[in-house]
Parts: C-alpha cells; structure tokens; sequence
C-alpha cells in the first residue's frame, strides 16, 4: 500500500492519458462508464495471449493448467477484494448486467403473481428492465423507492413499501448518475426484516468503497471488471452459497455439467454451474491485475484522494452562474452531474471535446431518474485516482468558453 499519494506517478502507469484530442491534452472525465487501464493490465493481456493461450479446466497439458490457474488465481483475489467467505460464492459473468439478469432468470423464478420487487428511483436501466421482465412474466408488481430532491433514498417511503409481498429488493450502491452513496447496509437489513432477498449492483461502489459483503449481509452482489481499471466484458456475481446452490442453472453447455445422457444431466457444482461454455479468459486473467494495482495503492488513499476532488470540483462549478448540480446527497462519491441554464447537455459535451475534455452527456441509462428530476439529461464529470485538480480546471475553464459561445 503506497504511503503517499503521488497521482503524478499514478498517471505513468496509464498510456492512454498522454495523448492529445484536438490538439489539447486528454483530460478524462468518463470515468463512471469505464476507467482507464493501467499498463500492467494491458501487459496480462499481451502475455496471456503471448505465452498462454488454452482453454481452461479441461485440458491436462501444460498451457491449459498455466490457464486454469490464472483464471482461478482472478477468482480468489476477487473473493478477498469484496470479502466473500468462499470462491464457490463467485460467478464470473460478462458484467455488472448479465450478473442482475443471471439473477432475475434463475432465482426469479421463485416470484408468483401478487408478489413484489422494490428498486430505487435512482436505478441503472440494467437494475430495472430485468426486474421488468420478470414482474411481467410472473404477474409480480415493480416498485420505485422515492428520493428527495438531493438525490437521496427516502427511508420512510421505504419502510413504508417494505411488506410480506416483498421478494426481491435490487439497489444501487452509488448512484452513476448522481454519486450518491445509499445507506445499503441499513436498507439490506430493513428488507431481511420481512423476508426479502437483496441483490446490490455494486457497479460504481467497488472502485470507490471498501467492500465486504459478509459484513453488508447482502444476498446478491454485482460489479464489473471495467469500472475497477480492468477489461471489458467481464463481471463477478457474488452469491451466498445456498442461493446458489437452490438456483438453477441460467445457461446449458459445456463445463456447467458433471454428466450428460440423453435422458438426464447433471449439473456441476459451484461455482462452475453458472459458467457455461469457454469464458472470456484473457480479460478474465488481466483482471486480476487491475485488482493487485488498486489493493497495492490502497481502497482508503484512493477514496481520500478522489473525496478531494470532489469537493473541489463541487465547490469550482458552483461558482458558474446559470449551473446548477444534479445530485447534492451528504454522502457522495467522485462524480458531478449538472445542467446549464439555457444550452442542452449534448452541446455541452460536444463543445468541451474541442478542448480536450471527455466528459458524458445524456440520461446515463437512468432515464426514470432525469424524469423524477423534470429534466432530459445532464452533463457528467466523474473522476478517478489518475484526475487532478489542475483538469478540473480545465474543466471549468472549458465551460466559460461554452456559455461564452451561447451568450
């Protein structure tokens, strides 16, 4: 764990942030739809590929148990990052989405008609149409958990929603919209009260938060690889081990089963039950890398870092007149949403990538959210250990030059 924060040493690491973008030097504020790679990761993937290359599990010969143990080796680290109690608990997916759908497909199941799910008001379209689905297919019901207006779950409402028709309550951690950091532990517990299972898309919470699911007692958790400087196309689903043992499986193929006839099949144990067919093992394997460079920098340094940022940036946009932030929780993490009176959110973005600035525009998959706030979409700045005050005021700099333009 590094002792000092040095985000000058930090930038080093990533070859994608020195470059320029018409003619200005990158300044990344994307970073809540997918971080950048540190060159250790893109090394893992070159060597795989290089020097290893064999599918996993099912092979005796030497490059195929060089492979199984890489892929393995991903799996263990991904246990102790979020402190599951056993690797049988963890289910390599395509991302935080196929996660919540695995789920959705497989314990949903179990629904009935009459029976309800609860999601928050600021959920990911990947938290809802899944859940949507399911509720449709069942005869269930969905149902929104209301949010103030600084973007915070209202817990009465809650309490309120929270009945014995409650199955299934699917949360965002954090907000990616809003950054707004839910009371998770408190709601887990509120909804065991009354007999429901709790699934937490940890998406934007697990590059930011310590987390340890024993602690937060949650039934399902999912994350993705691409938020935590890793690949793309790879996820983990957490799951206690009964549910997943009670669930069956989500697809049918080769290395979910134990036996095959044409009358029976038997199916695999865990966590291999869940992973049909060959897994997208390269990324899987780099993966891994991504995961030893934030353990080897340190959860609490980089949050502390990022929390500065944070409040700087907060504290410099407020300071334009005609901006308003979307998204004001007490607890937050490194991302700001906000509007400019007058001029729409697209041209806001198209005009900051003249200067070099990457930043995300539109309803960012929430649409039901910008709807509860009465507005189309937001311009996002969301940063990372590798962001530094000086771009976020260039940022600022930036948005002058914009509402200059439309003056």
């Amino acid at each position: 764990m590094y002792k000092v924060f040095d985000v000058a040493e930090i930038r080093k690491d990533f070859p994608i942030l020195h470059q320029t973008i018409h003619g200005k030097p990158l300044v990344y504020f994307d970073n809540a739809a997918t971080t950048q790679k540190p060159q250790s990761v893109i090394q893992a993937l070159s060597d795989y590929y290089n020097e290893i290359n064999a599918n996993i599990h099912r092979g005796i010969h030497t490059l195929a148990e060089r492979a199984t143990a890489e892929y393995e080796a991903t799996r263990e680290i991904s246990r102790q990052f979020i402190n599951a109690s056993s690797t049988e608990e963890i289910i390599f997916t395509r991302g935080t989405t196929e996660g919540i759908n695995l789920v959705a497909a497989t314990f949903g199941k179990s629904l009935k008609a009459g029976d309800e799910v609860l999601v928050t008001t600021m959920e990911h379209h990947s938290n809802i149409v899944p859940w949507q689905m399911l509720c449709e297919e069942k005869g269930a019901t969905l149902k929104p958990i209301p949010i103030n207006d600084a973007g915070e779950v209202i817990l009465e409402e809650y309490e309120k929603l929270l009945s014995e028709k409650t199955k299934i309550v699917a949360i965002v951690y954090v907000s990616n919209s809003l950054g707004t950091i839910n009371p998770v532990k408190q709601m887990i517990d509120m909804a065991h009260q009354h007999g429901a299972t709790v699934l937490i898309d940890g998406a934007q919470a697990s590059a930011h938060l310590e987390i340890n699911v024993q602690d937060l007692d949650c039934d399902f958790y999912v994350f993705s690889s691409h938020k935590l400087y890793g690949p793309t196309g790879v996820g983990v689903l957490y799951g206690k081990k009964a549910l997943l043992e009670a669930m069956p499986p989500y697809q049918g193929g080769g290395e979910m089963i134990k036996d095959v006839s044409f009358t029976r099949t038997t199916y695999n144990e865990l966590p291999y039950k869940f992973e049909a067919g060959t897994p997208n093992i390269a990324d899987t394997v780099a993966f891994k890398k991504a995961l030893e460079y934030i353990n080897e920098i340190g959860k609490p340094v980089i949050s502390e870092y990022e929390h500065e940022l944070l409040t700087y940036a907060t504290e410099s946009l407020q300071e334009i007149n005609g901006l308003r932030i979307v998204g004001t929780a007490k607890e937050k993490i490194s991302i700001v949403s906000f509007i400019v009176k007058g001029i729409h959110h697209q041209d806001i973005g198209i005009i900051l990538d003249t200067q070099g600035i990457a930043v995300r525009t539109g309803h960012h998959c929430t649409q039901p959210l910008m709807n509860r706030f009465e507005i189309p979409g937001t311009s996002r700045a969301s940063f990372a250990m590798y962001n530094t005050k000086e771009e976020i005021d260039k940022l600022v700099k930036g948005l002058h030059k914009v509402i200059k333009m439309f003056a």
